[in-house]
């Protein structure tokens, strides 16, 4: 395990949120799976390069990345022991040989200069208490050339689970939920921001495009509110509320989601920003 300077997320994904996604892994990955064909593509990876995944979870991408990278290897860094635990696990279930996986902290994990050929994230990327000191050693950790490309959300209002839990307003102590500001889901909805930080850390060429995905959060209403309340930001909100609330909470979230019932599931779009940077090319 490497030594953690982001030491509050650390506590939260070692904890309920990490079990939580770890224990959920394959419904998180019906959720977000809309975005791994835009990423992979945007982050062209070859045959031979070595991929290092940042905030790579259970390691659905990390995988991925291996896969492409076939000659090559793939590395997945992440805060949380119980989702590397998973992601070890489905890596041996799929027989994908050229992967590892490492406890650690991208703003002070100290990786090999010039290691990689390309960096990638599929939400990983928001959670860090300085964003500059993580860009700019993960900028060090490219090779010259080398190419940086992660999903990050977008807006809030634009992606409808908010949207779904937002019908609960009255009911839970919604409050600020879902704005940016400190480290979480929503810190890199700005995409100005996103390019000073990048250009902070040190990269040229960045680029922030929107993508839009439908996302399958359960077979039937009532099964895609108990995951929403059942996750982190939806557990934080009924253990401020009683029984009572809770209960109007599930129904009422279940009859919001009822709408977006189709063929057997339960599908939110998800809007985010497809993110790309270089580190600049070494001299001639």
């Amino acid at each position: 395990m490497g030594r953690f300077a982001n030491t509050a997320q650390a506590e939260a994904w070692n904890g309920y949120e990490g079990e939580q996604w770890a224990r959920s892994q394959e419904r998180w990955d019906a959720v977000n799976d809309g975005f791994n064909q835009p990423l992979m593509e945007t982050a062209a990876i070859s045959e031979t390069d070595s991929v290092l995944d940042v905030g790579c979870g259970a390691g659905r991408t990390t995988r991925l990345a291996a896969q492409r990278a076939d000659r090559g290897q793939a590395l997945g860094l992440d805060l949380s022991g119980p989702m590397l635990e998973k992601a070890r696990d489905s890596a041996r279930r799929e027989g994908v040989g050229n992967v590892s996986f490492v406890q650690g902290d991208a703003q002070v994990h100290p990786f090999e200069a010039a290691r990689f050929d390309r960096a990638i994230s599929r939400y990983g990327m928001t959670f860090f208490t300085d964003p500059v000191a993580a860009f700019t050693n993960l900028h060090r950790a490219l090779r010259p050339g080398g190419r940086l490309a992660f999903v990050c959300a977008a807006e809030a209002e634009t992606n409808e689970w908010l949207e779904a839990l937002a019908s609960l307003k009255g009911i839970l102590p919604l409050g600020g939920f879902g704005k940016g500001g400190g480290p979480g889901m929503f810190s890199l909805t700005d995409p100005d921001r996103i390019r000073a930080l990048l250009a902070a850390g040190g990269f040229t060429g960045v680029d922030a495009q929107r993508v839009e995905v439908p996302g399958n959060w359960g077979v039937d209403a009532a099964d895609a509110a108990a995951f929403l309340l059942d996750s982190g930001p939806g557990r934080h909100l009924l253990n401020q509320v009683g029984p009572q609330e809770q209960a109007e909470a599930r129904q009422a979230l279940t009859a919001a989601l009822h709408r977006h019932e189709a063929g057997g599931a339960v599908w939110l779009r998800s809007c985010s920003w497809l993110v790309t940077a270089v580190r600049r090319p070494a001299p001639r």
